[in-house]
């Protein structure tokens, strides 16, 4: 059943790109096509944030098809094929997983994000005078690439690892960033901020607490809580560029107690 509804995907977009197929998608390039990509990932994960399984199901179907598509567009060219990329995936899979398909022992979850780090390292040919902060990906967002950089310096020790130093260094960012909006610091009140929010990644990171699922559920939280407000705004006043900031507030913490 898998494998005969993958193929019938495969042979639906050898046919999107065949002769009589669509002008659009004859007309894509692995480059074009990483875009859409990219959307459709986003789309995946609001869907697994906010929806239901059923979303959840059909925005995969669209990630699936983006990289279908795409591995698709490198068969027309005689680089690789899907079944290529299966294969080296699981050959991938199977050497950073020792402790599991090999005789290697780990005592934690930081265990085996170390020794994965060391693995691919290793596979990537890493050499002494390179830096092991090459192989993040640079276009990867900031919130995501600073958590990755910020692991990968923790991974060989460059980090404390006591909540209460790292909660320390973030509040002396903090106390910096005030001093350089106040005027009274010589640093560009721009950096100053990155610094604070980096040093918050790090308190992250120790409370295992993903960033990007925080800020996310975070943003959620006040579009709720701000559509609860404006329509009760609407419901008593009209407009809500008319109402004064202390209603505001107050109709804000209605909304907390609401939601």
């Amino acid at each position: 059943m898998l494998f005969r509804e993958f193929d019938r995907l495969i042979k639906l977009i050898e046919t999107l790109r065949g002769e009589n197929g669509c002008p659009w998608d004859r007309k894509q390039t692995p480059r074009t096509m990483a875009a859409y990509l990219l959307e459709e990932t986003y789309e995946l994960v609001e869907a697994i944030e906010t929806g239901t399984p059923d979303d959840v199901c059909e925005e995969l179907g669209d990630v699936l098809f983006q990289i279908l598509f795409i591995s698709s567009l490198f068969q027309e060219m005689r680089n690789f094929d899907i079944g290529d990329v299966a294969r080296r995936n699981t050959q991938k899979m199977i050497r950073r997983h020792p402790h599991v398909f090999g005789k290697d022992r780990v005592e934690n979850v930081e265990d085996v994000k170390n020794r994965w780090q060391k693995i691919k390292m290793k596979e990537k040919n890493h050499k002494g005078n390179l830096s092991i902060l090459d192989k993040v990906c640079p276009k990867l967002p900031a919130l995501m690439r600073a958590q990755r950089i910020s692991e990968r310096a923790a991974s060989i020790g460059f980090d404390r690892d006591d909540m209460s130093g790292v909660i320390q260094k973030m509040e002396e960012a903090w106390t910096e960033f005030k001093h350089a909006i106040t005027g009274n610091s010589q640093m560009p009140a721009t950096q100053k901020l990155g610094d604070v929010l980096f040093r918050l990644l790090n308190v992250a990171r120790l409370a295992s607490v993903h960033p990007e699922t925080a800020l996310i559920g975070a943003i959620k939280e006040f579009e709720k809580r701000f559509e609860f407000m404006e329509r009760i705004i609407s419901q008593r006043v009209g407009d809500i560029e008319n109402v004064p900031l202390d209603k505001m507030e107050k109709l804000w913490e209605d909304a907390k107690k609401a939601l």
